[in-house]
């Protein structure tokens, strides 16, 4: 599988072979044993990979441009999906900046993703790899963006997704499962009760599983986050990369992904990175603060549907991630994160969905704390659409005046909003 040399277990480090083990380590329970894939990466050096073997690849080649650090054999690289998912633009957004009290700010808008967010990468890879498995189902749980995203990559690549969301998750997100001709099932239950429900039905009907929770190879695609942001910034990097945390497994993958790059100099050193949870639902960045790795499971509260995790399965990938970075944790309210939405918008032309937009509440609260200097230049990974969930934005934003259709109307609202 490309330079793939092993599978480690993050929590005993037990090694094992790429084809000895499906999804998590034996000597565990499921949660436990949550697997990391290695790579060879001076057999990817050799054949080439590098700044300027890059430089002569096409951007659009995505998936493909990465090959060698990613887990399908090079020959069969030509399975990944081809424009469908491309790389994401960096935008500068200094009103944000002077509103945050910053020296520079701006964001990686993985909102333009096909499905409208970042999980595509995962899926993407998820897809790939069942299609070279000759598998024809896959299926996932997920508080919508992961279940959405599954459902468009396995529409695009032929395969039946099988999905599992609480029935509370925003309307948009469940129309683009059932638009994407995803068989989707709304459990009438919390996210962990779709979550082991997923699980069963994975192992009773044969089902391959993208689930991150087990699946080490979902990861890798969310690492590519982490492998074009070294392209991106490789001449000027910022001081910090915010993101927001749900399951842990984000933060986690754009970490690697700046570390192989900077293994083969696309960057000197990888930013801090400021990994940012809702107060409702934030037993990482607990552990974090008591400089712990156990986690205490919490019974999640957050409008941010997408990092309402209460029970995060890809926590210590995350704990070591923000530790190896030399960054941080924050928390932030719900009110925070509506208010960081409506200012991205409004003063950056950047709309995330609540768990996009996350980081962006989480910068300020770092700034108020002290942890974020003003001289600092942060780049913050939106890692969602608005239109996601366009009721929270309505929430958000003014309400808009209603006026009769007569210019006697429009002349009295401008006077009376004129500064």
């Amino acid at each position: 599988m490309g330079t793939v040399t092993e599978l480690v277990c993050v929590a005993c480090g037990s090694a094992y072979a790429p084809d000895e083990v499906a999804y998590t380590c034996p000597k565990h329970d499921g949660l436990e044993g949550i697997l990391d894939v290695r790579y060879d990466l001076g057999a990817a050096a050799a054949s080439g990979f590098g700044p300027g073997a890059l430089g002569e690849r096409p951007v659009t080649d995505s998936l493909r441009r990465y090959r060698e650090l990613l887990p399908v054999p090079d020959e069969q690289a030509e399975a990944y999906p081809q424009d469908w998912i491309g790389r994401t633009p960096i935008i500068d957004v200094p009103e944000v900046a002077k509103h945050l009290g910053l020296r520079a700010l701006s964001v990686k808008d993985d909102g333009r993703l096909p499905t409208g967010s970042f999980k595509d990468r995962a899926s993407a890879v998820g897809a790939t790899r069942a299609r070279l498995e000759g598998r024809a189902e896959m299926t996932c749980s997920s508080t919508g963006n992961a279940a959405s995203s599954l459902a468009g990559v396995c529409a695009h690549t032929g395969l039946t997704a099988y999905i599992f969301v609480p029935e509370h998750a925003p309307e948009a997100k469940v129309a683009q499962l059932a638009i994407f001709g995803a068989r989707v099932m709304l459990v009438q239950g919390t996210y962990d009760e779709a979550y082991y429900l997923c699980q069963d039905a994975a192992e009773a009907f044969g089902w391959y599983n993208r689930n991150c929770a087990v699946n080490p190879y979902l990861v890798e695609g969310k690492k590519t986050c982490g492998l074009e942001l070294a392209e991106q910034i490789g001449d000027d990097p910022p001081d910090w990369i915010s993101v927001s945390v749900g399951d842990g497994c984000t933060v986690a993958g754009i970490y690697k992904g700046l570390g192989e790059m900077a293994h083969f100099g696309f960057i000197e050193s990888i930013p801090r990175l400021l990994a940012v949870q809702a107060r409702g639902a934030n037993p990482i960045s607990t552990a974090w603060r008591a400089d712990a790795d156990d986690i205490t499971a919490q019974d999640a509260a957050t409008m941010a549907d997408s990092i309402a995790v209460g029970r995060p399965r890809n926590a210590q990938k995350a704990l070591n991630a923000v530790r190896g970075s030399g960054g941080a944790f924050v928390d932030v309210t719900d009110a925070e994160i509506m208010k960081a939405a409506y200012e991205l918008a409004s003063l950056g032309g950047v709309f995330g969905e609540p768990a996009g937009v996350a980081g962006i509440a989480g910068i300020a609260r770092a700034r108020s704390e002290g942890i974020v200097a003003g001289g600092d230049r942060v780049l913050h990974v939106v890692t969602g659409n608005g239109l996601k969930d366009a009721g929270a934005a309505r929430r958000a934003a003014p309400a808009p005046p209603a006026i009769a259709p007569r210019l006697d109307d429009v002349r009295a609202l401008l006077d009376q909003t004129a500064p």
